[in-house]
């Protein structure tokens, strides 16, 4: 079992998978081999069903109470991603998951920001780099990760291009960048990030911090902030809002369900479906 775990996270890791994804979805496969003790090829779907109602009941090892339907989620999303792993190697000739379906978690209501709060982020924006973060997690959807990986041969100011080269579940992506975007980014990038960049330890990363290499998701983080504090908005919000605010500006603005899904870049129509449950009044506010 150790060695079927061990050659899953080297096939998560090809595949571009986040280290933390990388240490806890062959987690997740371990305990389910341990649990059903058979081989790839005589794993049925009643063996998953059952690992499903065990996963219900059995406690929670870091804290007390139960797993939590976020956890019993990633369980069986690890069980998926082996699968398809195992059909691609030929040690499985089917999934026994394709059959099944389980419920989603729950999702608590998501922030968002109204297109005037957003304006008023832009006016308030006193540098180049904070504009271009700005445009980044809104104008063009990207996860913090993915601004944070962007590099400057991403970006194509004269087709007005932008390509995500490396997002979630290693998902690749084109995204058209309106005139105004693309201006904005390229003013970043000929009159400010030179300031920034360091001739010592020269990068090809898009964004930068100030001693010069490339920005972390924490100064991202920090960034914002600071926006939020000069502009005066009092709502509770991260970094990643400004995704989800695009994405149900986009949908209010009557832009089909499978474009926004490929504007975010996610994988299932599943996971879009998820901002149509904001109500439209959050945009008037």
């Amino acid at each position: 079992m150790e060695g079927i775990a061990a050659a899953f996270k080297t096939h998560l890791a090809r595949l571009g998978y986040s280290p933390g994804s990388q240490s806890m979805l062959p987690a997740c496969v371990a305990e389910f081999l341990q649990y059903t003790q058979r081989p790839p090829a005589q794993i049925r779907a009643a063996d998953i069903t059952r690992y499903h109602a065990y996963l219900q009941q059995r406690p929670n090892r870091r804290r007390s109470g139960g797993l939590s339907e976020q956890m019993i989620y990633h369980q069986l999303y690890a069980l998926r991603l082996l699968f398809i792993y195992w059909e691609q190697t030929g040690l499985v000739t089917a999934s026994p998951m394709s059959g099944l379906s389980f419920s989603q978690p729950r999702h608590g209501p998501r922030a968002i920001l109204s297109s005037d709060e957003i304006q008023q982020l832009f006016n308030s924006a006193q540098s180049l780099r904070v504009k271009a973060m700005l445009h980044l997690c809104y104008s063009c959807g990207l996860r913090r990760k993915e601004a944070v990986q962007l590099n400057i041969r991403d970006i194509h100011f004269r087709n007005c291009l932008l390509y995500v080269r490396s997002g979630k579940g290693a998902k690749r992506r084109v995204i058209p960048l309106p005139e105004k975007v693309s201006h904005d980014l390229k003013l970043y990038y000929l009159h400010e990030r030179p300031e920034l960049a360091s001739a010592v330890r020269p990068t090809e990363a898009f964004l930068l911090h100030s001693q010069g290499g490339r920005i972390s998701g924490n100064t991202l983080n920090e960034l914002f902030k600071r926006l939020l504090d000069q502009t005066g908005l009092e709502k509770a919000m991260s970094l990643h809002s400004l995704r989800h605010s695009i994405a149900t500006h986009l949908l209010a603005n009557g832009l089909a369900l499978e474009q926004v899904r490929d504007f975010l870049g996610h994988a299932h129509l599943e996971s879009t479906q998820l901002y149509t449950h904001i109500d439209i009044k959050q945009l008037l506010l």
